[in-house]
């Protein structure tokens, strides 16, 4: 089968490997017919992420079911499924309490070593573990462009407004597909107001569009936009969509006392944080990746209502093959989603 590998920073290349197959009884095989390039994807094509060189990467997917294992009842064969970027047992004590995506034994898709050795689904072909819970059917009537973001980056964005309250006051700091689900959830979880920060035009006239008031993060201020917004107050929930320690200096600065600051880009280096102004504001931090498929059911309901759209974000369409440049396209923010097909 065809896949897409990774060989150094900068270098993904599509190489032929060996046909996957069920092994475990908990186990899916799947034939990929989408995969999206997810802004996490970008960390391990810079290099950022310690990952095999070979390793096939990926981990956003629309599947067809092959074969299942024989403790697999949730799907069969035939079924058109969209899965979570990780796995989860469902059995171990974090799992009990519903934290799904700090499972004992999760394993990440297209992530190496570090991250349980699961290979990715950028290719023709995935082996799905723990198939009964990482797996769900796609909605009658769903296109794969939209079920894909279920597994991913809405349920991620849906996570960052897990804190919002009707009628608060929402900041999204950066508008790539994630930052800009989390503009649609926010409104969805009753927020009053998003106000949507980032420099590229494109993105902003899409925030604009969901409804959020866009603020260019250089040609205006965003503090002074936001005390402006809010009365002075600040925001009640500031989702920091970046992963930079600059994003997360500006979250803790707009965030109103009281406030929560969501985390969801990703770090993988040390970072400061002004714990002064943590503390005097009396701050809540929340971080890490979403808990995808403790949202996942609760996503895809609000897509099949059509409630969330996360339609408009995909921006290309390119073949299994083309992922060297579609990467490349990705890297250079010409491209706000790209969905591969074999």
């Amino acid at each position: 089968m065809r896949a897409v590998t990774f060989h150094a920073a900068g270098d993904v290349r599509v190489v032929d490997k060996a046909e996957p197959e069920v092994r475990e009884a908990d186990e899916a095989l799947v034939k990929i017919l989408a995969s999206g390039i997810c802004g996490s994807d970008l960390h391990i094509y810079h290099g950022r992420i310690n990952i095999e060189e070979g390793f096939t990467i990926g981990h956003e997917y629309v599947a067809e079911v092959l074969a299942v294992g024989d403790a697999v009842r949730s799907v069969k064969v035939g079924d058109r499924v969209v899965g979570g970027f990780q796995t989860a047992c469902g059995t171990c004590w974090l799992c009990h309490r519903g934290m799904f995506h700090k499972c004992d034994r999760s394993r990440t898709f297209g992530h190496g070593a570090v991250l349980g050795s699961l290979d990715g689904t950028q290719a023709e072909m995935a082996v799905v573990p723990f198939a009964n819970l990482t797996l769900r059917p796609v909605p009658e009537g769903m296109s794969n462009d939209v079920a894909l973001f279920a597994g991913d980056v809405m349920a991620t964005g849906y996570h960052a407004a897990t804190a919002v309250r009707p009628g608060d006051t929402v900041v999204v700091l950066g508008l790539g597909p994630v930052g800009l689900c989390a503009v649609q959830s926010a409104f969805v979880a009753g927020a009053a107001q998003v106000i949507a920060i980032d420099t590229v035009e494109d993105r902003l006239a899409m925030a604009k569009s969901f409804g959020a008031t866009p603020v260019h993060l250089t040609e205006e201020s965003p503090r002074d936009e936001v005390k402006r917004l809010t009365g002075g107050r600040g925001a009640q929930v500031v989702v920091e969509a970046v992963g930079n320690p600059a994003a997360l200096d500006m979250a803790l600065r707009l965030a109103a006392k009281c406030g929560t600051v969501n985390l969801i880009g990703v770090y993988a280096e040390k970072a400061e944080v002004h714990a002064g102004l943590l503390w005097i504001k009396s701050l809540t931090i929340e971080a890490g990746h979403a808990n995808v498929l403790g949202h996942i059911d609760a996503v895809l309901s609000l897509l099949a209502a059509g409630k969330l759209d996360p339609g408009p974000l995909v921006t290309h369409h390119m073949h299994l093959d083309q992922a060297p440049e579609a990467y490349a396209l990705y890297d250079r923010r010409e491209a706000l989603k790209i969905v591969l097909t074999p």
